[in-house]
Order: C-alpha cells, then sequence, then structure tokens
C-alpha cells in the first residue's frame, strides 16, 4: 500500500500522475460537495464523503482536485492509496502513514488481538493533527485496502466526529469483500456523504479529448470516444493511442464491453502499444501485471531469468510508452486498468502458472506473507506444503488486527486443498476460531457444523470442539459450550496438555454456570498439576479459578487472598496478563472486592488494571473492565458515572464486535434508568440484553433483578417477583454472589410486594449460610439485618442496618435502608420518628441523581405534611450547564486548554474511552457536536483553561 504525507513530492501525491494534469471535466457537482465538506470541517465538524465509481471513471483525479483545495486552505492532508495485494496484509497503512509523517513509531502491542491498539494509536495520531490544523484523510482504492485500515474507517470517523478532520474514500462498487460492504453500511449510517461518479456525457469526453489534442478530435476518433462508456481514462487512452494512426480515420462503430468491464477497443489499444515494444518491455510489463500494480524490478528479473541490469531498455521503453511509472522505489502501471488489460491479455493457464511461480519466487526471498499468500490464492491450487505453511503465517499475522478477513483467508486457503487433507482442517479450525471473534459467531458456528461429519481424527476434533466451546462461552451460551467439552474429553488418545485445557474449559464453565461442586470435582488432580507448572500463566489461572470456587462457596476472606495473589503474581508475570475475562486477576479481584468492606478499593484497581490492559493492547478486555466498573460505581451509587462506564463497555464492544459484556453492561443501565425514573430506556436497555447472539445464562442474576426491578417501578410487583424466582430462590449463595451486597435487599423488598416469600426467606437463608461461612465482612451483617428487617418488619434491624451502611460506601443502600425504616414507622403511626429517616432517604436519593428514589420519598413525605421542592428533571439545551455531571464539568476546562481526548484521561488517569462517551454526553446535552463549540460556549461562560468550571 503506498501512503503519502505533506512532506512527501507532489508527483508522487496520486497514482493517476498525467490524467492530474488535465483539467478536471464534467464534474462540478462533485467538486462542489467535496469544498462543502472542506468549509465544514474548517467550522469544527468531522465528516466524511465516499466517492465511488468504476475503475478509471475519475475517482482518482477528483481526489487529486480535493487534496490541492484542502492543502491550499490550510489543511494537513495524509493520503493513502491501496493496491490488491494489501488484501491480506496485517498492520495498518493508514497507521504507518501517519507515523512515517510525524516521526513517531509506536511500538506494536503483543497480544493476540491488536484492533483496538491500532484504532486508539490512530486516534491518537489524528487528534494530534487535529489540534494544529483541520485534517483531511484521504484513502484511494479503499476495495483494495489492507483490513486493519478498513477497520479504522468503519469506526473512526463515529469516534472522531467532534474533530475537524475530513474522511475521504474512494472505492470501486463492485467489490465482493465482506469488510469492504460493512464499511460502507457503518459510513451510510453515519450519514456519509455518497458521491457516485456515472459517465460523463459524450460532449465532456469531446472536451477531454480536445484538452489531450489541444484541438476538437476527428468525426472518426469521435466515434470511438463513444465505445468507453463515459469513462474519462479509457476516453483520455484512446486518444493518446489512436490520434496519429489511421484507426483514427476508421469507423470501427461502438465497441462492446467485456465481462469485466473493458472495452474492446481499450484492450486493443493497450494492446498495440505493447506490441510496438521491445520484447524486453513486454515480457516485463506481462510479468509486472501478474506482480501487482507496483511491482520489484528484481523479482520480475528473477522470474524472467534474468539480470535487472538487462531489462532497464525494456523498462525505459516501458517508461516512454506511458504504461509504467517510477516515481516511487518500484515500477508500478500507470492505472491499475492497463495493468488489468495486460494480465487478461495473458492466456488463463499462463496467468495461474506465473502466479504460482510468483508465489515461490517472492516467498525465496523472504517476501512479506500476505504477498505470497495473495499470488497461492490467484494461482487456484494445487499447493504444496511450502504454500499452506505461507497461508497459514498469513492468516496468523493477520489475525491480531482484522480476524474476520483472516477467517476468510483461511477457508479460501482451505478451498485449495482435497477434503480430507489434515493442513484443510487445521486452516478451518483457524477460521472458526477467528471468527468467533467478530460478530460473525453464527458463521463460526456453522463452519464448526460443517466441518465435524468430516470424519476428523480425534485429536483434530478435539481442537475444533475445544475452538467452539470457546466460541459459545464468549457468546455466553455455557450449556452448548458444555456439550462440545463433553464430547471433546471422550475422544481416546488425547495429548495431556490438550486434555488439560479441555478440563480447565470445562471446570470455568460450570462456575458460569453456577454449579460450584461440579467445578471442583472437574478433573481430578488439575489443580496440583496447574500449581507445578513452570508457565506462570498456569498458575495464576488456578490460583484465580480456586478463588472463584471458595467466593461461590460464601468463604469471601479465603477467595480475597486468593485473589490477590494472583494479582501479584499476574504483575511480575506478563504472559498471566493475557487470561481472557473474567480469569484476568484484577478483573476478578474487583469483583470480590465488590462484595466486602473494600469496596473503595475496586476503584483503583480497576482504573490502574484498565489501563494497563490499554496500554499491552488487551483491547477485547476493555469492555469486560468499563462493565466491572459500571457495576462497582452503581454499589457506590455513582449513577451518572456507573452509566457512562456501562456505554463505554458497550461502544468497546461494538467496535470490536464483543457480545458477551451487553446484557451485564445493559443491565446496569436499565438499573440506573430506573433510579432516574426513565422506565422507557430502562425498558429498552433490557430488550437488547435479552435480544444479543448470546443469551443470558452468565448474567442471568441481574438482567433477573433488572427486569423485576422495571416491573416493580411499573407496579407490577407480581410480575417482578415471578422474575427473581428462578435465581433466588435456592438458598445457597452462589447465585446471589453474583449481585452486589446492596442489591440483595432490593430482591427481598420486591419478592414480599410481589407474594413471593419463598424468594425472600431464600435470599435470608441464603445470607445467613454466607456470615456462618465467613463473618469477617461487615457489610454481610449490615445487609443481612437490612433483609431480616424487611422480612420480619423489624425495626430494630433496620436500625441496625443504617447505622452499618454509614461506613460501607454504599449511599443509596443507606438510603433505601432509611426509606424502609421511615416507612415502617409511618404505618406504624409514628410519623414523627419517620420524617428525619425519609428526609435524609430523599437526600441521599438527590445526590446520587436517583430522581425516581427522591420522587418517590417526596411523595410519602407530603402524605406525611412535609412540603419540600418538586423534583428538578434533567433537561438539554445551551442554558443547561448544570445538568452537566461533575465527571463531565472536570472536562471541559481541559478541552478549552486544547487537550486531546488522551491527554485528557491520561491528566484524570481514566480511560480514553470514558472521556469519549463523556464528551458524547456533553455534546448532547449542549445541543453542540465539536470541540470548537464547546470551547467558544466554555469561555463565553468564563471557563478558562485555568480555570475550574464556574
Amino acid at each position: 500500500m503506498h501512503s503519502t504525507d505533506p512532506a512527501d513530492d507532489r508527483a508522487d501525491r496520486r497514482g493517476n500522475q498525467v490524467e492530474s494534469g488535465l483539467r478536471l471535466r464534467g464534474r462540478d457537482r462533485e467538486v462542489l460537495a467535496v469544498r462543502d465538506a472542506l468549509d465544514a470541517v474548517r467550522g469544527g465538524r468531522g465528516a466524511c464523503v465516499v466517492v465511488e465509481g468504476a475503475a478509471g471513471v475519475g475517482k482518482s483525479r477528483l481526489l487529486a482536485e480535493l487534496d490541492e483545495m484542502a492543502r491550499r486552505s490550510g489543511f494537513d492532508v495524509v493520503s493513502v492509496r491501496a493496491d490488491e495485494l494489501d488484501q491480506y496484509a496485517a498492520g495498518a497503512a493508514l497507521q504507518s502513514a501517519l507515523q512515517s509523517s510525524d516521526g513517531s513509531h509506536h511500538a506494536t502491542a503483543a497480544t493476540d488481538d491488536q484492533r483496538l491498539w491500532l484504532l486508539d494509536s490512530i486516534t491518537d495520531a489524528l487528534e494530534v493533527r487535529a489540534q494544529r490544523a483541520p485534517v483531511a484523510v484521504i484513502v484511494d482504492d479503499a476495495q483494495w485496502a489492507d483490513p486493519a485500515t478498513l477497520f479504522a474507517l468503519r469506526t473512526l470517523p463515529g469516534r472522531l466526529a467532534a474533530s475537524q478532520i475530513l474522511w475521504v474514500l474512494a472505492v470501486r462498487p463492485d467489490t465482493e469483500r465482506p469488510i469492504v460492504a460493512r464499511v460502507r453500511e457503518d459510513l451510510e449510517r453515519l450519514g456519509a456523504r455518497w458521491l457516485t461518479l456515472g459517465p460523463l456525457p459524450q460532449q465532456e469526453l469531446q472536451h477531454i479529448a480536445a484538452d489531450v489534442l489541444g484541438a476538437m478530435p476527428s468525426p472518426g476518433l469521435s466515434r470511438l470516444l463513444r465505445g468507453v462508456a463515459g469513462n474519462p481514462f479509457l476516453a483520455i487512452e484512446l486518444v493518446r493511442a489512436f490520434a496519429d494512426t489511421d484507426a483514427a480515420r476508421t469507423d470501427m462503430g461502438e465497441a462492446s464491453l467485456l465481462h469485466d468491464g473493458i472495452p474492446v477497443s481499450f484492450r486493443r489499444s493497450v494492446a498495440m502499444r505493447v506490441n510496438q515494444l521491445p520484447e524486453d518491455a513486454v515480457r516485463l510489463l506481462q510479468i509486472g501485471s501478474v506482480l501487482g500494480r507496483e511491482f520489484d524490478l528484481g523479482t520480475a528479473a528473477r522470474m524472467l531469468g534474468r539480470q535487472v541490469g538487462s531489462l532497464l531498455s525494456g523498462v525505459e521503453a516501458a517508461l516512454n510508452a506511458g504504461l509504467l511509472s517510477a516515481d516511487g522505489p518500484r515500477l508500478a502501471f500507470r492505472h491499475d486498468l492497463i495493468r488489468q488489460a495486460v494480465h487478461e491479455n495473458l492466456p488463463p493457464a499462463v496467468r495461474t502458472a506465473l502466479h504460482r511461480e510468483a508465489a515461490d519466487s517472492l516467498r525465496g526471498f523472504g517476501a512479506r506473507s500476505a504477498e505470497v499468500a495473495w499470488h497461492v490464492v490467484m494461482s487456484g491450487g494445487p499447493v504444496d506444503d511450502d504454500a499452506v505453511t505461507t497461508l497459514t503465517t498469513a492468516v496468523r499475522e493477520l489475525s491480531s488486527s482484522a480476524p474476520d478477513a483472516a477467517a476468510d483467508l483461511a477457508q479460501r486457503g482451505a478451498g485449495l486443498l482435497p477434503p480430507h487433507d489434515r493442513r484443510r482442517i487445521s486452516l478451518l479450525t483457524d477460521a472458526a476460531e477467528y471468527l468467533g471473534r467478530t460478530r460473525r459467531v453464527h458463521e463460526a458456528l456453522d463452519l464448526v457444523d460443517v466441518t465435524l461429519p468430516e470424519g476428523l481424527e480425534p485429536l483434530q476434533e478435539a481442537y475444533l470442539r475445544l475452538v467452539a466451546a470457546e466460541i459459545h462461552q464468549a457468546a455466553g451460551d455455557d450449556a452448548a459450550a458444555m456439550t462440545h467439552l463433553q464430547q471433546a474429553l471422550a475422544l481416546p488418545a488425547l495429548p495431556a496438555e490438550l486434555r488439560a485445557r479441555l478440563l480447565k474449559t470445562k471446570a470455568t464453565g460450570h462456575v458460569y454456570l453456577g454449579d460450584i461442586t461440579a467445578a471442583e470435582r472437574t478433573g481430578p488432580g488439575l489443580l496440583e498439576t496447574s500449581y507445578r507448572s513452570d508457565d506462570p500463566a498456569v498458575i495464576v489461572s488456578a490460583l484465580v479459578f480456586q478463588s472463584q470456587t471458595s467466593f461461590y462457596r460464601g468463604r469471601l476472606a479465603h477467595a480475597l487472598e486468593l485473589a490477590e495473589e494472583a494479582t501479584r503474581r499476574a504483575g511480575t508475570q506478563p504472559a498471566a496478563l493475557y487470561l481472557r475475562p473474567p480469569r484476568i486477576p484484577a478483573l476478578w479481584l474487583a469483583t470480590v472486592l465488590t462484595a466486602t468492606d473494600r469496596l473503595a478499593d475496586t476503584e483503583r484497581i480497576l482504573r490502574e488494571g484498565q489501563r494497563e490492559a490499554e496500554a499491552l493492547g488487551l483491547g477485547w478486555s476493555l469492555p469486560h473492565w468499563h462493565a466491572a466498573r459500571a457495576c462497582a460505581l452503581l454499589e457506590q451509587g455513582a449513577l451518572d458515572d456507573a452509566a457512562v462506564e456501562a456505554e463505554a463497555s458497550l461502544m468497546v464492544a461494538d467496535e470490536l464486535e464483543i457480545t458477551l459484556p451487553i446484557p451485564q453492561a445493559r443491565s446496569v443501565l436499565a438499573l440506573v434508568e430506573i433510579r432516574r425514573g426513565d422506565l422507557g430506556k430502562a425498558r429498552d436497555h433490557l430488550r437488547v440484553a435479552a435480544s444479543g447472539s448470546g443469551n443470558t445464562q452468565r448474567y442471568g442474576p441481574l438482567v433477573s433483578l433488572a427486569r423485576a426491578g422495571l416491573a416493580d417501578a411499573e407496579d407490577e410487583a407480581g410480575v417482578g417477583a415471578a422474575a427473581l424466582r428462578e435465581h433466588f430462590a435456592s438458598r445457597e449463595p452462589t447465585r446471589l454472589l453474583a449481585l452486589p451486597p446492596s442489591q440483595w435487599p432490593g430482591i427481598v423488598r420486591i419478592a414480599l410486594r410481589g407474594d413471593e416469600p419463598s424468594v425472600a426467606q431464600g435470599v435470608a437463608a441464603a445470607l445467613r449460610s454466607l456470615t456462618a461461612q465467613d463473618d469477617s465482612q461487615q457489610i454481610m451483617g449490615t445487609v443481612g439485618a437490612h433483609v431480616d428487617g424487611l422480612l420480619h418488619r423489624d425495626t430494630g434491624a433496620l436500625t441496625s442496618a443504617i447505622s452499618g451502611y454509614r461506613s460501607t460506601g454504599r449511599p443509596l443502600a443507606l438510603a433505601a435502608a432509611c426509606e424502609d425504616l421511615g416507612e415502617l414507622l409511618a404505618v406504624s403511626d409514628d410519623t414523627t420518628s419517620a420524617i428525619p429517616y425519609l428526609e435524609e432517604a430523599g437526600q441521599l436519593a438527590a445526590a446520587a441523581g436517583a430522581e425516581r428514589d427522591q420522587e418517590r420519598t417526596r411523595r410519602r413525605l407530603r402524605q406525611l405534611g412535609v412540603r419540600s421542592a418538586p423534583v428538578r428533571s434533567r433537561t438539554a439545551g445551551h442554558q443547561e450547564w448544570e445538568n452537566l455531571t461533575e465527571s463531565e464539568q472536570k472536562l471541559i476546562p481541559l478541552v478549552v486548554d486544547g487537550l486531546t481526548n488522551r491527554a485528557i484521561a491520561d491528566r484524570l488517569y481514566v480511560s480514553v474511552h470514558t472521556v469519549n462517551t463523556h464528551m458524547k454526553h456533553i455534546f448532547t446535552k449542549l445541543g453542540i457536536n465539536s470541540r470548537v463549540e464547546l470551547t467558544r460556549l466554555a469561555i463565553e461562560r468564563g471557563v478558562g483553561a485555568a480555570d475550574g468550571f464556574v
């Protein structure tokens, strides 16, 4: 892939240099559209333009015009042109273009999933540039762009919509790459301006011919121009090829189009120009057409069995004929249509043989595996061991930045091999694994189902079923995962290492399903074997697993001790950091801390762990970090910040196509909206939580609680209580511990209102079991007193709970206990004693932003004769700055100071994705859509860079 930047030579900016010297004809409407886009970006808003059209219709010429207009307007232009060979390339050419122009070279993330690291790296570079000047990012021939660049183009125009960045893509409409189709869909959803370049009218072609010739074309040449189907590049080439020949004066009629869209007249013109060249030049062009639009002269010489020096005359002839250019380090066809015409003029058998030879030659000289793999695929098979090795290497290199594209390449490679070839099964297993990392989970599982009946060897089947189990677990379908694991473990003669992986995955599945006894019984001696391992990640994983079983057994102190040891070891053993959620030690430690008296420590653990995960490029884990922070903040009564973290979790999960955290994050958002009083939004969140590709097994208790809370808020207590029965009627603590402790009294309250005493009694019994197992945590006794107070209408127990909550850092739990006690006293006609508790409950709810809770206590106080101001609802508009949360207010002076989102995140010691979500909320609340507008409004209100919020 070819990339340019402001420091590059102007002649090398676009791939169509000769055309760019001519006047742009017939595109006035499109030029006006791109000028409007430039003006919009200069005004402070991001914009996106997609230029679509067939090859040669003038996309590159329009981009060249845009390039010049942008530079004249003071834009910083970053330009990338893709090549057909880039389709399987690992890495992102857009990132390389940004780094090469600013001199920075960020270390590659050492992880099997670099997608978020790439996005963040490109985002940071563009934000820094956009702070200095508006930026234009131009990608030509995007249909061939490397998958990582396409991933960035799908995501970043939306993420950076508030920055002064213009995104411009040129793409052909007939591409068959699924990832390109998804880029189109995502950009259409973002509101990109679509410019479709159609054929030019005959009159405009006449003007183009006159521009080339310096005079109007002859009637014969004019008739020939009708055969180029309005394509300006073909018109130029036709004029140049035939202007000085008898053919220009011969009535050849209108040429028909071939299947590949290249007119016969153009094929003839290229053939005529090639045939007039010396034989060295002809052979060079033929070999070059196989190697790609840009090709290395040394490689072409090797394939021709020649020395480079002996081809110089042929190179000179091709350059002089205008078929090749030599502006960069490699030779290049002046337009891909010229390469395509030369390539298509080769007999099919010769083409495939040359692609096979090109693959061998390139592999022998250490070419990048993606380039070799492209030639292997183009050769159509059969393939030898070396070719399969190259394909496998290319697939695995690509998987870290574009797993869906890696899966597609693996399947294409598998299609070149016989049905029962072991190498074919290996490629299909890889394809299923990589598809499982994307939203194409159903395709992954369908591929597993199609491959399993092929008579696999036991080892192959076991690996494939392990992949299927991990995909099911990642999607939240733990029952289906267990089926694959059981069938895999029944296969004979499995290696000990593979069998241990299967057993560990099965044990984790039992934990997810809440069957702790089965988890503990899985694989006798598995823990002991793990602790003797030389692999630190295995030891850490064993510590986390043992902590999980202890936790769900109610042995909280032991679980905490094991989780802290696992986290300590992971801090000194980098390999242990790559465990999958929730087995990441610090992530699990935060879950344990949330259920203990050390709730305040969760914020530090989660912030440090999340930032470390970002720094290491562990993008796949970030949605889980955000979701865990959302749960911890909800437990702390910080509703606004909990909602921001839940939204950040969903945003990153959407970018990375991870479905698992969706029910958890959506349930937190539903619980927040119930507290705020927006039941419609709560209903929407729960509907999405239930409609994901994975089911809600793992987060069933949290989803059930949110559903019950919504039903209760809608005065359907019976429906709410019924929603709780499945998970909380048992007297075992396992399901209860899936929720933070302050939520447990709410289960009892809804169960009693809905006439489900068995659920309330089950919670109380589980709590007694917990305190009997481990009485080291004050919060357990406090929640137990709260539950007993509700269950037995015991004012003494509720008074004890209120006293206990005051030191736990759980203000909404304290508010709930105050309201429960106030209500119990009020119905007992002790109004005087009830009022202070209800007032305190209302004050705590107001401080947390729990408007519905505040309004409920206000109404109750009014019934008791106490008047108070009505609850103020949140509104939006330029004058409603007071609606900004404390966290949002902290950002504004930093924006005024010119800090990028990354710099703000570093200053506030939070995730950049949290900052992105805060910024989105600020724009929505203030009715603006750019940082420029925010800075102007802030300055008008007297908020300066060194000031606090006023």
